[in-house]
Parts: structure tokens; C-alpha cells; sequence
């Protein structure tokens, strides 16, 4: 059982959920901006680049990279450390891209090789994330996984991590024929546990835990090359038109109730 919080941890807490949910600061606007400034690397949270020129423009805005953990900026780093460690359940949108039999590929392609197509593989998995507003959480040997949280992505944060999953096929299969990847993702938004990790002595990461999770990573395993599976869930909250799409009613392992969902393919139209 979760140990009650004292009131001015609870103010906290609240004041992060409200950013998360999407409160008084535009966290949207602030990490779009961001964006366009080059270059990589970045902040995990806001975006401001720690490359240069754009880290001059960062660090004239007070953020600056943190030394403790290069995956943030300062501000990022002390708002995560003072305000997110006890985290808040809220509704975001999970995406998990991965490469189908990697290990067969690897054994096929070389290690130089397969290392070539994985990377180039991480940067179109990046791109569409971060192009939509999303999170790049974590690379994952041959996976990508993604996170579209309200108060961060925008209310819209379904549409935009299914703007991804189509962004993402369509990059693969647009390479040329000998050095395609057999790509399948998966989609899902739901109740997800969402905080820093780590204590008050140090934040390690951010990101996002629970069944929503595991659910959107379950879709990704079960995804055929080039196929994207939204989830019911993901694809209401988007307005997901399911004329002419195909449906699954599929059993994951994990859950005790199946999964319904749509199939996007690389060659569909948006």
C-alpha cells in the first residue's frame, strides 16, 4: 500500500499532475520551439538543445545540462526531483515499434551492418516521435518506445502517437528494397503510472509504467511487418475512421481480457 503523503507532498503532486494533464504553463508550445533549435542532444522533458549554437540560446533561457544526468536540463532535472517522484496515474499514449526475427536479421546482415540499419532504424523511429509532439522514452536493442503525454503532446495525444505509427512504416518501407527492416508497431492509450525514477538524492530517468504499457508492447510483438495494431481505446480517442480497415480480436499474454484492435498497413493513404 502506497504510504499516505504529508500536504506539501500532495501539493506537489498535484501540481505535477496538472502539468502532465496539462495545467497553467503551455509545456506543448514551450518544447515546440525547442524543437526547432538545433541541434541533438536534447533535454528528455523540454526539449532545449544541449548542442551547439541552440545551447546558447538554452542556457540563456536557464537551462542548462544537468551534470548528474545528461538526460535533462537543470530546470527539468529540479522539477522531475521535487515534484515527480511519487508520480500520478493519468491517460497517455503508448507507441512500441520493434524489427521482426532481429535475431536472424543480425546473424544474416553481419554485425556492422545490422548495427547500420538499427541506427538509421532509431533515428526514423525519433523523428516521428518528436515530429508529433511525442517522447522518445528509451531505445530498447532493437525497439523504439514512445509516449504521448496530455499536458506535454497536447489533448490530442492519440491522433498524434497514430500520426507516428504511420510515419514510421512509411519511412521503412519508402527505403530501398535491400535495406528494408520488417517493422511492426503497436498503439494504445490508457491509464498509465507516470513520474520520475529515482529519489530525492537523484532522478535516473522519466517515464511511464502499468498495463497500458505492456499492453502497447504486447500490440508491437504481434504486429506483422509493416502493420501498425491501434488499439480500440487508441483509435476512439483519436476519431480513427475503421471503414475499410481490418479488425482483430487478439489475447494477449499478460491480460486476462483480449485486445481489439485496427490494422494500418504502410502502403494505406493517411
Amino acid at each position: 500500500m502506497e504510504e499516505p503523503l504529508d500536504p506539501a507532498q500532495e501539493a506537489r503532486r498535484e501540481l505535477f499532475r496538472a502539468t502532465m494533464l496539462g495545467g497553467e504553463v503551455d509545456q506543448l508550445t514551450l518544447r515546440r520551439r525547442f524543437r526547432l533549435i538545433p541541434r541533438d542532444p536534447r533535454c528528455k522533458l523540454c526539449n532545449a538543445p544541449f548542442g551547439m549554437p541552440g545551447a546558447i540560446v538554452a542556457r540563456a533561457m536557464g537551462r542548462r545540462r544537468w551534470a548528474k544526468n545528461p538526460k535533462f536540463c537543470d530546470r527539468c532535472y529540479s522539477f522531475l526531483r521535487e515534484n515527480g517522484l511519487s508520480g500520478v496515474e493519468i491517460p497517455i499514449t503508448m507507441l512500441f515499434a520493434d524489427v521482426r526475427d532481429s535475431t536472424t536479421l543480425a546473424e544474416k546482415l553481419g554485425a556492422a551492418e545490422f548495427r547500420r540499419r538499427i541506427n538509421a532504424f532509431y533515428r526514423i523511429g525519433s523523428e516521428a516521435l518528436l515530429n508529433t509532439d511525442g517522447f522518445v522514452d528509451k531505445f530498447m536493442g532493437d525497439g523504439v518506445m514512445g509516449m504521448y503525454i496530455p499536458g506535454m503532446s497536447g489533448q490530442d495525444h492519440a491522433a498524434k502517437g497514430i500520426e507516428a505509427a504511420r510515419r514510421i512504416l512509411a519511412r521503412v518501407a519508402a527505403a530501398p528494397e535491400a535495406e528494408q527492416l520488417p517493422v511492426g508497431v503497436g498503439v494504445h492509450t490508457g491509464e498509465a503510472f507516470v513520474g520520475a525514477v529515482g529519489d530525492a538524492a537523484e532522478v535516473q530517468d522519466f517515464t511511464a509504467l502499468g498495463d497500458a504499457v505492456n499492453t502497447t508492447a504486447r500490440l508491437a510483438s504481434v504486429a506483422g511487418s509493416g502493420e501498425a495494431l491501434i488499439s480500440v481505446a487508441a483509435a476512439a480517442a483519436a476519431d480513427l475512421r475503421s471503414d475499410g480497415l481490418e479488425q482483430r480480436h487478439l489475447e494477449v499474454k499478460g491480460r486476462t481480457q483480449p485486445v481489439d484492435v485496427l490494422v494500418l498497413r504502410a502502403d494505406m493513404p493517411a
